[in-house]
C-alpha cells in the first residue's frame, strides 16, 4: 500500500477505483465537491468513465442506465442533491440495481449551510423515497474509512443487488489524514441479469414496474426478505470500554470521534463510560444495543440532528434502560468539554436514581 495525506472526500475516489468502479456520474455540491473533482481526474487517468451531469436528477438516472448495463457505478452529493435523487434511488431499489452513493451531509433543511450535520439519517436509513425499500448504509469516521468502506461498497452492492450509501459528514469529508491506498483492484464480474447488448443478455429485462397487485406484493415480500437476510450478514459496529460502563455513548461519523475522546478523558477521571459506534446504520446493530441494555447500561446518543439515530437505539433498548439524547443542530459541532459535561451531569442523575433519588 502507499500512504498519502488527503481529504476524506478524495479518499472516496481512491477507494472507488480500487473497488472496481467503472463509471462516475455526478454534480458538484459543497461540501462534497472534492469527490467530483478527484473523480474527474482519477477516473479518466485510470481509463474509467467520469461525466458531470447537468443535475443530480440526471446523475442518478445515468447510474440506473449504467448499472443496468453491468457497470460498477457511483455518484456523490450532499443533502439538497440527495433530495433530488430520491425518486431515482427508489427506482434503483425497485429494479434491484447495484450502485454506490456518497452523501457528505450538511446542515438543512433547504439550502441550510455548508457546515456539518447528520440530519440525512432518516432520509437515508429509512429509505427516503417512495415505496417499501432499504439501502445498505455505512458510516465512516475517518479518511481511511472513507477509502475502505467505499472500496467494499461495490462488492456489497453487487452481492445484494442494492444501493450502498456512504453516509459521511462535512467534517469527515473535509479533514485531511494519512490514507493507505490499496494497491490491488477488485474488479467486478459479468452479471447474469444485466443488459450488455449481446446475444447472451438479450432476454434480460430490467424494470421497476409490475402492473399487477399480486406480482407487486410478491416483489415487495422478496425485497423485505432480502433486507432481513442482510441484517444477519452485514451488520457491523465497534465498542470501546463498554464492559463495566454505567453509560454507553452511541454515535457515528464525526460525533463518534468526539465521543471516543470524551470516553478516554472521563476514564482518566474515574468515570465508567463506554462507546458503541455503529459502522452500519442499516442494518443497525440492534442486538448489540439490546445486549448492553440487558447488562444494565444506560445510553446517551450523541448526534448532529434532533435525535434520529436515538429513535433506533430506543427501539432496540425497548424500555430496559434510559436512552438520553445529546443533540446539536445547524452545523454546530460541540467540543469534547461540552459533551463530557453532559455525560458527568447525567452519570450523577443515574447514580441518584439507583439510590432511589429523583432522576
Amino acid at each position: 500500500m502507499s500512504r498519502v495525506l488527503m481529504k476524506g472526500n478524495e479518499a472516496v475516489v481512491h477507494g472507488a477505483l480500487t473497488g472496481g468502479a467503472t463509471h462516475f456520474f455526478g454534480y458538484p455540491i459543497t461540501p462534497a465537491s472534492e469527490i467530483a473533482q478527484a473523480g474527474a481526474r482519477y477516473f479518466t487517468l485510470s481509463g474509467r468513465t467520469f461525466l458531470q451531469a447537468e443535475s443530480e436528477v440526471a446523475a442518478i438516472n445515468m447510474i440506473y442506465g449504467a448499472s443496468g448495463a453491468g457497470a460498477r457505478t457511483m455518484t456523490a452529493t450532499s443533502g439538497p442533491g440527495l433530495s433530488l435523487m430520491a425518486e431515482g434511488l427508489s427506482y434503483l431499489a425497485g429494479a434491484e440495481l447495484p450502485a454506490v452513493v456518497v452523501d457528505v451531509q450538511r446542515a438543512g433543511p433547504g439550502l441550510g449551510n455548508i457546515w456539518p450535520e447528520q440530519s440525512d439519517y432518516n432520509a437515508v436509513v429509512k429509505g427516503g423515497g417512495h415505496g417499501n425499500y432499504k439501502n445498505i448504509v455505512v458510516a465512516p469516521n475517518s479518511a481511511q474509512e472513507m477509502c475502505d468502506m467505499t472500496r467494499e461498497a461495490f462488492a456489497l452492492a453487487d452481492s445484494y443487488r442494492m444501493t450502498v450509501i456512504i453516509l459521511s459528514d462535512a467534517y469527515i469529508g473535509q479533514m485531511m489524514e494519512p490514507v493507505d491506498i490499496p494497491e490491488t483492484v477488485s474488479h467486478g464480474v459479468r452479471k447474469s441479469w444485466a443488459l450488455y447488448g449481446d446475444a447472451e443478455s438479450r432476454g434480460n429485462l430490467i424494470s421497476s414496474i409490475l402492473m399487477n397487485p399480486q406480482l407487486q406484493s410478491g416483489h415487495n415480500e422478496m425485497l423485505q426478505q432480502k433486507y432481513r437476510d442482510i441484517e444477519s450478514t452485514v451488520t457491523d459496529y465497534e465498542t470501546y470500554e463498554t464492559e463495566d460502563a454505567d453509560l454507553v455513548l452511541t454515535a457515528f461519523g464525526i460525533s463518534s470521534r468526539i465521543s471516543l475522546t470524551v470516553v478516554k478523558e472521563l476514564r482518566k477521571q474515574g468515570y465508567r463510560v463506554g462507546l458503541l459506534r455503529p459502522k452500519t446504520l442499516f442494518p443497525f446493530p440492534s442486538i448489540a444495543v439490546r445486549e448492553l441494555a440487558e447488562a444494565g447500561k444506560a445510553f446517551a446518543v450523541f448526534e448532529l440532528n434532533y435525535g434520529m439515530m436515538a429513535d433506533d437505539v430506543a427501539l432496540a433498548v425497548n424500555g430496559i434502560s434510559p436512552v438520553l439524547r445529546y443533540n446539536w443542530l445547524g452545523g454546530i459541532v460541540p467540543t469534547v468539554k461540552e459533551v463530557a459535561g453532559k455525560v458527568v451531569e447525567d452519570l450523577g442523575r443515574i447514580a441518584a436514581s439507583k439510590r432511589g433519588g429523583a432522576v
